[in-house]
């Protein structure tokens, strides 16, 4: 498939290995900030091929994971109220809040259903008059657009009955704040393509230029992982701290004009509590007071939920960087994909999840000594 198995060229991936351990000359500590490419890492073995020059460690760029247990426990709440059918991407429907979670609260009768546009939930409330349709608006900058025009849409055909529990994060302000923790350990970072695909990536040359932080717009596939390393590699070599475009088949400096106008028309940025991680200022978007009727904390009341985190669950390490999954003592013990303690365990994005799932389950020698 054009596009795709190109990418995966195993000769080609050896090259790249090649010139990154030939390039480095001292080891490094980069950040890959998507969930997705965390799964790609893992699964193909990147981070072992590339030895002691260089480390990837996993940022907090799963949206389903940095949900904040409130926001879980304010769904459970409302999806369990008779006259409500709640709506929701998939991955949402395992992450667990303070008691259970969204496929529980089905089983007992809630009316929970998997939608796969934000627009089919508008659908459902003009269909469902006597109801009332909740959609689970999660998501970094990528699912903003979308939910923004679910939004418009419902206030352009008169659907009143229409509402959402809007949990958006953003990327730049927690790439901010993990520069600027007194645990900073990153000295470069692997943006998020399909981020920037929406965004661009001016808003990120002010942080690389601030923090003297190399910051590479890096795509999904094997090759596009390693290309990316690679400029990081060189930049922080030749002591260069720039933005640079690895994913230019997909990414203009821009972004998407058009996609960041239903944004800015619907949304406006918030302080966003991360799940294990905490407030992160203007980290979030929040629906504007001119569509606040569509506000779904707002309709039912939930605002003052206050909700705290399993004490064995250390997703906030994980989603920080300062871990990795395997070192967390929860981990393929009390926390596995069947008993999850927090959402990186069953998120398709979850740090977690990957280790899990395709074996990295024991701790390396590495690991072992540092612990």
């Amino acid at each position: 498939m054009k596009y795709l198995s190109e990418y995966r060229d195993g000769e080609v991936a050896k090259q790249l290995v090649e010139k990154i351990r030939a390039t480095a000359t001292k080891p490094w500590v980069l950040m890959e900030v998507c969930g997705g490419q965390t799964h790609t890492i893992v699964k193909q073995g990147l981070d072992g091929l590339l030895g002691d020059s260089v480390e990837l460690i996993h940022g907090p760029g799963c949206p389903v994971c940095v949900t904040p247990i409130e926001q879980i426990d304010r769904a459970l709440d409302v999806a369990s109220r008779p006259d409500v059918i709640f709506t929701s991407f998939g991955d949402m429907l395992r992450v667990p809040g303070s008691d259970g979670d969204l496929f529980q609260v089905r089983a007992r009768g809630g009316d929970v259903r998997i939608v796969y546009s934000p627009l089919d939930a508008v659908k459902i409330a003009q269909s469902n008059p006597e109801k009332q349709v909740v959609f689970f608006a999660v998501g970094f900058e990528t699912t903003a657009p979308g939910n923004a025009m679910a939004v418009l849409r419902a206030k352009q055909l008169g659907v009143s009955n229409f509402s959402m529990l809007v949990s958006h994060v953003t990327v730049p302000p927690a790439m901010v704040g993990l520069l600027e923790s007194k645990n900073n350990r990153i000295q470069a970072f692997l943006a998020a393509g399909h981020v920037c695909t929406v965004m661009g990536w001016e808003e990120y040359e002010p942080i690389a230029a601030k923090y003297r932080v190399p910051i590479v717009v890096t795509g999904f596939e094997p090759l596009d992982l390693l290309e990316g390393v690679l400029l990081a590699v060189r930049q922080l070599e030749s002591g260069r701290a720039e933005v640079e475009n690895q994913y230019v088949r997909a990414v203009e400096r821009e972004g998407n004009k058009a996609a960041q106008y239903a944004i800015q028309q619907v949304f406006e940025p918030t302080d966003r509590s991360w799940r294990g991680i905490g407030t992160i200022p203007a980290s979030g978007l929040a629906l504007r007071g001119e569509y606040s009727q569509y506000d779904a904390v707002l309709r039912f009341g939930l605002a003052d939920v206050h909700s705290h985190e399993s004490e064995a669950c250390r997703a906030g390490d994980v989603l920080t960087g300062r871990i990795k999954p395997r070192e967390c003592p929860a981990f393929g013990r009390e926390c596995t994909p069947e008993t999850p303690l927090g959402a990186p365990m069953v998120s398709s994005e979850g740090a977690c999840a990957a280790y899990y799932n395709y074996g990295r389950i024991a701790l390396s020698e590495n690991e072992k000594s540092n612990g």
